[in-house]
């Protein structure tokens, strides 16, 4: 594995070459090592992903449970060792297959959910927050475990996240991107 290299200098031709079993994310450069999901974040992610899926049965958009790999970029012909934005949420969900490959995902998905952890926390609520917002996600959805909570930004007309809309484990949310999806969190939560 060739790790470490000059801070800032690492592209998704060097993610190619790190070990399968190991998560990694790029930005800017800048490669981070994610840690092994805990059983809550796996539980509450199976959740939220068994909703998505069986929504999106038999539709032209997908969803995609880590590890998913995605490239953010905004022309899908770089080259590997251009491509210096890789991520891996916990939840992807695609309308563009055009841009997938068998790799991942080129481009911005149009939904991201992220599940916190302690040891993502800034991670997530800002440089992922920062990122995603930049390359255009349509909509970025962060979970708190324990405080059974979810926080909805959704991109506006100024290609900015708004405020957030905050949910709690007896609510339920209208997916923005889809007019007639409600996901309930009752189930979702219940697990911890």
């Amino acid at each position: 594995m060739p790790l470490p290299r000059e801070e800032g200098k690492y592209s998704y031709a060097d993610y190619l070459t790190w070990p399968e079993g190991e998560r990694w994310e790029i930005f800017d450069g800048i490669a981070y090592m994610q840690a092994t999901p805990s059983p809550i974040h796996q539980e509450i992610s199976g959740g939220l992903f068994a909703q998505f899926h069986n929504y999106l049965s038999g539709k032209p958009c997908k969803v995609y449970p880590a590890p998913f790999c995605v490239r953010l970029i905004k022309d899908d012909k770089k080259k590997d060792e251009d491509i210096k934005k890789v991520v891996e949420p916990d939840i992807t969900i695609v309308c563009d297959k055009s841009k997938i490959d068998e790799k991942g995902y080129n481009g911005a998905p149009d939904m991201i959910v992220e599940i916190l952890s302690p040891s993502s926390i800034k991670m997530d609520r800002f440089i992922k927050f920062n990122c995603y917002e930049k390359a255009g996600v349509k909509e970025y959805w962060l979970v708190e475990p324990e405080g059974k909570l979810v926080s909805v930004f959704v991109l506006q007309a100024d290609q900015r996240y708004g405020r957030p809309e905050i949910y709690t484990e007896d609510d339920k949310i209208n997916v923005s991107i889809f007019s007639d999806l409600i996901v309930d969190l009752k189930p979702v939560f219940e697990v911890i």
